[in-house]
């Protein structure tokens, strides 16, 4: 079981990488943008990225 959290943690990490290595002016540039957004929407940004992520494992599965 632990693999699996490794090897899905490892996938996190390659797929949230390969925006700064590939654009890493356009990255830092949507970052300082998102940084002036309220909590609010940051936060409906993660629940909104996380319940997509929900809804490909429960499709995969």
């Amino acid at each position: 079981m632990s693999n699996y959290w490794l090897a899905a943690l490892g996938l996190m990490l390659v797929l949230e990488g390969i925006m700064p290595f590939l654009f890493p002016v356009a990255w830092r540039e949507t970052l300082r943008k998102v940084a002036q957004f309220q909590d609010g929407q940051v936060r409906f940004i993660g629940l909104t990225l996380m319940l997509i992520g929900l809804l490909l494992i429960y499709w995969v599965k």
